[in-house]
């Protein structure tokens, strides 16, 4: 019984040194934590400003004139240690002279969001990770040469890595490394949706289409030629 009672203490005791021992741990990792949390910090000052810089003259010459973004960094409130640093990063926008700046997410429509995720993607494609982009909506609202814009800066994205853009303007289609034909195919039964890979005459006839309507025309034809041809060069 006596063994039995001094197993137990020095159980007891070794458990004590075990809990202070993993304390002196957790207060190191929290040291390291905040010590790795404000460098991000610093870093994350020094490019809100000239990111947000370069993203408002992007958002401008992509149909937003007079357009403003901003990022601000909100310090957390919460005592808990967060994964993604000492503070929260806001984007905003003002999508037309004066109105005031308001979160992205709240004020944007959906062709304006994807034209301010086209600038960021553009801007940041250097150490952009994400492997493949969707774009929807991207060119709503715009036409003539910011559409072509648009196209051109789609296009240098594709180069970098993969971009699916939904798209009705030929300034944008006629840019692409491929063009997919979308449309509807009526059974027996059932309508569904298709998609066809257009060969090179086929996408030359697709952006005539876009340019000019049902009947093609030498003219249009030739210009949509030009324009395909062009986005290679």
């Amino acid at each position: 019984m006596q063994q039995k009672l001094l197993d137990e203490i020095e159980t007891l005791n070794a458990n004590d040194e075990s809990i202070e021992r993993l304390g002196d741990e957790l207060a190191s990792f929290a040291r390291h934590y905040q010590e790795k949390a404000r460098e991000l910090s610093d870093l994350r000052q020094q490019a809100a400003t000239s990111l947000a810089s370069a993203v408002e003259q992007e958002i401008q010459r992509l149909g937003m004139p007079g357009g403003r973004f901003t990022i601000e960094l909100h310090a957390n409130t919460s005592n808990e240690l967060q994964p993604h640093g000492l503070e929260q990063v806001e984007l905003l926008v003002s999508a037309n002279p004066g109105q005031p700046l308001k979160a992205l997410a709240k004020v944007a429509s959906g062709g304006e969001l994807s034209r301010i995720s086209l600038a960021i993607q553009v801007i940041t494609a250097q150490t952009s990770r994400v492997p493949t982009l969707v774009f929807d909506e991207v060119d709503v609202g715009i036409g003539g040469p910011t559409a072509e814009i648009v196209g051109q800066l789609l296009r240098r994205l594709g180069e970098r890595g993969q971009v699916l853009t939904v798209t009705h303007l030929p300034q944008v289609a006629a840019q692409g490394h491929q063009h997919l034909f979308v449309h509807k195919v009526r059974g027996s039964d059932a309508t569904h949706t298709a998609v066809s890979k257009l060969n090179k005459s086929e996408r030359v006839e697709e952006v005539a289409r876009m340019l000019g309507g049902i009947d093609l025309t030498k003219e249009s034809l030739a210009h949509a030629k030009k324009m395909v041809v062009a986005a290679k060069a």
